[in-house]
């Protein structure tokens, strides 16, 4: 996560959270509830993310103001609009933290990072069409 990125855990109005899960936003059933992050997703200098964000895996989030509250596995871009983060792309940046931590990406976690990425497309169709 880049310099001075933030996100609270509890809104201002003290009211329950609400989180984006399967389509549609359900009632967390408490008033705390942060940012859940998939692996492998970069966030960048000053990026801020409100109460019960849900962001995907493999994503690089970005710019000023507030991203969406969902962002569905493989997008690139911030408030001002997403796009879909190229796969291969997404494998090659995960190889290469990997390998700075001297760790190899399996062959398995490559497997895993392409079926997930099909299974999302519907997802990014959706949050990205309007």
């Amino acid at each position: 996560m880049g310099a001075d990125s933030n996100n609270s855990d509890l809104k201002n109005n003290y009211r329950k959270v609400k989180f984006y899960v399967d389509g549609k936003f359900i009632d967390t059933g408490t008033i705390h509830c942060g940012l859940i992050m998939g692996d492998h997703t970069k966030v960048g200098i000053n990026t801020m993310f409100n109460t019960g964000t849900n962001v995907g895996t493999a994503c690089n989030i970005y710019g000023g103001g507030f991203p969406p509250k969902f962002i569905p596995s493989f997008s690139w871009g911030g408030a001002d609009g997403m796009t879909e983060h190229i796969l291969e792309k997404a494998i090659d940046t995960a190889a290469r933290v990997m390998e700075r931590r001297e760790v190899t990406l399996a062959s398995s976690e490559i497997d895993l990072l392409n079926s997930l990425f099909d299974r999302t497309a519907a997802e990014r169709n959706k949050a990205f069409s309007g």
